[in-house]
């Protein structure tokens, strides 16, 4: 058998509530001005809180890091890059030159590459992954 649960005191749980909720505000986001304003909110949870999951602050940031999540998981989904833009973020990122890879990539192919003239090749998405240190399928279009 298990324990019994206690009896939910309506009364005392609207009351709590509703001074919660005018303070909080704590609900499901459908605008920005309700992100930015959870997104501020949790920033405030953080720190406090932290990282300490004991503190009595770490549910609530729990919940608005849900909120959060979920909003921007809806609304700001960022979708795949393509082989191209992929190759010139590392190469960016990393302060690589067209002929820094020449050993793994022709300067021709990889100028047509860069300008969008030629597509990544099976075998050069797998030298560029080697090189890169990555999944060749980051070259590979979907």
């Amino acid at each position: 058998m298990g324990t019994a649960q206690p009896q939910l005191d309506i009364r005392a749980l609207q009351a709590s509530w509703q001074k919660f909720d005018t303070m909080a505000h704590l609900r499901p986001i459908h605008s920005e001005i309700e992100y930015d304003r959870m997104v501020a909110m949790m920033n405030s949870l953080l720190d406090v809180a932290g990282d300490d999951e004991e503190h009595p602050l770490s549910g609530l940031l729990e919940l608005a890091g849900d909120l959060v999540s979920r909003y921007e998981q809806e609304h700001h989904a960022i979708g795949p890059a393509s082989p191209r833009d992929a190759l010139r973020f590392l190469m960016e990122a990393r302060g690589l030159k067209q002929d820094d890879l020449r050993a793994v990539v022709p300067q021709s192919n990889l100028s047509a590459i860069l300008a969008g003239k030629r597509k990544i090749s099976a075998t050069m998405a797998g030298k560029l992954g080697k090189f890169f240190g990555i999944s060749p399928a980051v070259f590979v279009p979907t």
